[in-house]
C-alpha cells in the first residue's frame, strides 16, 4: 500500500468515525465516543497482554460492581470483561505457540488448580442450576489463568512481582482515603464503618481482608533493606495507614486473621519446631471437644454486641447469644451443612447455595437480618460453601491449595539465602495465611477484590520456587530440610 493510499484511509476511517459518533451523541449515546479507546486496548491486547494484566491490578480495588447491568448478572467494571479477554487471548495465544514452560504445569499447586477445575465442571454438570454453576466455573477461569497461569511467566523478572504488588497497593491506599474520609464526615460511627467503603467494596468484612492481606507486604518492604531509604519510609506509612484502615473497618475477622498472622510471624522467626505446634493444636481441639458444652454454655452467657469501643468490639467476636452477625453466620453454615447431608459428595452445584439454601434454615436459627426468601449472598465460609457445593472432595481440593501453598512459602523461606527474597517469601505467606484464616468467616474467592491478591500471591510463591530460589545445590537443599525437617 502506497503512502498516498493509506492517507487515503485515514481520512476515511476518521470522517467514518466522526460521522458515527456525532449521530449517537445527538441521540444522547455517549458509548461512541469511547471507541477509540477500546482500539487502543485492544491493540494492546494483540501486542502486550502482560500490561493488561498490570491494568487490571492497578483498576481492581476501583473496580465498581454492577448488579442491575444489561448483561443480566452482576459484573465488576471493567475489570471483569478485561479478565475475560485476557483469558481468550491467552487461550488463543497457546493454541497457536503450542507451548507452555512445563515447570509450572508439573507443580504440585498447579496440579491441585487442573483438579479444582475439572471437579467444579464435574460438579456443574450435575448441578441443581447448571446454568448458574457453568457461569461460576467461567468467571472462576478469568480469576485464575490470567492472575495464576499467566502472571507466573511475568514474575520471571523480580521487578514484576513488586510491580504487580504495588500497583494494587496504590489503588488500594486510593480507596483508604476515600473510605475514610467518608467515615470522618458520618463521625467514625461503628454501623457507618461497615457501609463507607461502598461502591468500592460490599461491606467492610471485604475490604478488611485485603487490607489484612497487604499488612505483611508493606511491613516487609519497609525492613528490606534492599529497598531504598524512599521506598521504605513509603511502605512504613502505609503499613501504618493500613493499620488505621483496619482498625476502622470494625472487620473483628480482619483483626482476628491479623492477630494470628503476628503469631505465626514470632513462631517462624523462633524456629519453633513443627512438633510443638502441632502437639499444642491436638490439645485445644482434644480440650474443645472434651468441655464443648461448658464452652458453649460460657459463648452464651456473653451478650455484648458489636460496639464503636475497640475492646467491647472484640469481645462480641464470641458472642453467639445476640450477636446479630454472628449468629447469621451460624444460621448459613447450619444450612449448607444440611445442603452437604443431603448431597456429601457431589454438592448442589458451583455458586448456587445463595439460590437454593432458603428452605434448609431453620426457624429458630434465623435472625433480624435473615429471610424467608434466602437471598442474601453466600454461606461466608470459604471452606463450608464448597461442601455444601461440591461435596467433600472439593472442599479438600480447596484445603489441599490453601494449606500447600502456605507449606510451599515456609519451605522456600527455609531454603532461600537471598534476604529479600525470604522476606518477600515470608511477607507473601503471611499475606495469604491472613486471607485463609478470614475464610473461616467469609469468602470472596468469587469476587475481583480477593481473587486478584490471592491467586496472585500464589502465583508468586511458585514462581519464586521455580525461577528464582535456586541459590543452594541439591545436597545443601536437602540437609537444609533434614535439619528443619520437624521446624517451621
Amino acid at each position: 500500500m502506497t503512502e498516498k493510499s493509506k492517507l487515503i484511509w485515514i481520512y476515511l476511517v476518521s470522517i467514518l468515525f466522526i460521522a458515527a459518533n456525532t449521530y449517537l451523541i445527538v441521540n444522547q449515546k455517549m458509548w461512541g465516543s469511547l471507541l477509540p479507546l477500546l482500539l487502543v486496548i485492544l491493540l494492546v491486547y494483540f501486542v502486550a497482554l502482560d500490561k493488561i494484566v498490570l491494568l487490571i491490578t492497578l483498576l481492581t480495588p476501583l473496580a465498581v460492581n454492577l448488579r442491575d447491568s444489561e448483561l443480566g448478572f452482576a459484573v465488576s467494571m471493567p475489570t471483569e470483561p478485561l479478565m475475560f479477554g485476557v483469558l481468550v487471548f491467552f487461550i488463543i495465544k497457546l493454541l497457536y505457540d503450542g507451548r507452555y514452560d512445563f515447570k509450572i504445569i508439573k507443580h504440585p499447586v498447579s496440579i491441585l488448580i487442573f483438579l479444582s477445575f475439572f471437579w467444579l465442571l464435574l460438579t456443574s454438570i450435575t448441578s441443581e442450576l447448571p446454568v448458574v454453576s457453568f457461569k461460576y466455573l467461567l468467571s472462576r477461569l478469568w480469576f485464575v489463568v490470567p492472575f495464576y497461569f499467566f502472571i507466573i511467566l511475568m514474575f520471571k523478572n523480580k521487578k514484576t512481582v513488586k510491580q504487580f504488588i504495588w500497583l494494587y497497593t496504590i489503588a488500594l491506599v486510593v480507596v483508604v482515603i476515600y473510605t475514610i474520609t467518608r467515615h470522618i464526615s458520618y463521625g467514625l460511627g461503628e454501623d457507618e464503618g461497615h457501609w463507607v467503603m461502598d461502591p468500592f467494596y460490599n461491606d467492610h468484612t471485604a475490604y478488611g481482608a485485603i487490607l489484612a492481606m497487604y499488612l505483611p507486604l508493606m511491613f516487609g518492604f519497609a525492613i528490606d533493606k534492599s529497598n531504598n531509604k524512599s521506598i521504605r519510609i513509603i511502605s512504613f506509612s502505609v503499613f501504618a495507614f493500613f493499620i488505621l484502615a483496619i482498625i476502622l473497618s470494625y472487620s473483628r475477622a480482619a483483626w482476628l486473621s491479623t492477630a494470628i498472622a503476628v503469631v505465626i510471624l514470632f513462631l517462624v522467626l523462633l524456629k519453633i519446631k513443627f512438633r510443638w505446634v502441632m502437639a499444642f493444636g491436638v490439645t485445644v481441639l482434644v480440650l474443645f471437644f472434651t468441655f464443648q458444652h461448658q464452652i458453649l454454655d460460657r459463648l452464651e452467657k456473653n451478650e455484648q454486641d458489636s460496639s464503636s469501643n475497640f475492646v467491647e468490639h472484640v469481645r462480641s467476636i464470641t458472642n453467639i447469644s445476640s450477636d446479630a452477625s454472628n449468629l447469621e453466620r451460624i444460621n448459613r453454615w447450619q444450612s449448607a451443612l444440611r445442603m452437604f447431608n443431603e448431597r456429601p459428595f457431589w454438592g448442589w452445584g458451583p455458586g448456587t447455595y445463595q439460590f437454593l439454601y432458603a428452605p434448609f434454615q431453620r426457624s429458630k436459627e434465623k435472625t433480624i437480618i435473615s429471610t424467608n426468601a434466602g437471598d442474601l449472598g453466600n454461606a461466608h465460609s470459604e471452606y463450608i460453601g464448597p461442601l455444601s457445593e461440591t461435596g467433600i472432595f472439593g472442599m479438600l481440593i480447596i484445603l489441599s491449595i490453601f494449606s500447600y501453598s502456605v507449606y510451599l512459602g515456609l519451605k522456600i523461606y527455609k531454603r532461600c539465602k537471598e534476604r529479600e527474597l525470604k522476606i518477600l517469601t515470608l511477607s507473601v505467606t503471611l499475606g495469604l495465611i491472613t486471607y485463609y484464616i478470614h475464610g473461616f468467616l467469609n469468602n470472596f474467592l468469587d469476587s475481583d477484590k480477593a481473587s486478584v491478591p490471592v491467586w496472585g500471591f500464589i502465583a508468586v510463591l511458585v514462581a519464586i520456587d521455580i525461577y528464582h530460589c535456586k541459590s543452594v545445590n541439591k545436597t545443601d537443599e536437602r540437609s537444609i530440610e533434614a535439619k528443619n525437617e520437624n521446624s517451621w
